[in-house]
């Protein structure tokens, strides 16, 4: 599974997490930092990619639209980098039932 980092968490992410999440990238190497959720929810489909947030817009969009794209979304506020990539880290067997399991749409992580 390929993840694609919102505007709201750091491109760092791409490459700390790469050995877990490989080919994985980040709105803003796309030229989709100032762009609507529509329209990222649009290149993560076409692309697939998850959409990984701290951003609530994409949960209820994936309430109303189902997937994919898939939704993690980052329940943990303002926090530094590593502690978000630790979530990623700890909640790899989550995100790996959100990929394997098509009953579900969203992924809520703390």
């Amino acid at each position: 599974m390929r993840l694609l980092f919102d505007q709201n968490l750091s491109r760092k992410l791409v490459a700390r997490l790469q050995d877990l999440y490989p080919n994985s990238s980040h709105v803003q190497f796309h030229a989709l930092a100032e762009v609507t959720d529509t329209e990222i929810w649009n290149f993560a489909k076409k692309d697939d990619f998850y959409i990984v947030t701290q951003d609530a817009d994409f949960s209820e969009r994936s309430r109303l639209y189902g997937s994919p794209p898939k939704i993690i979304w980052l329940r943990c506020g303002n926090v530094p980098t590593n502690q978000v990539e630790s979530i990623l880290r700890h909640g790899i067997e989550a995100i790996q039932e959100l990929e394997n399991n098509d009953l579900l749409d969203c992924l809520e992580l703390y």
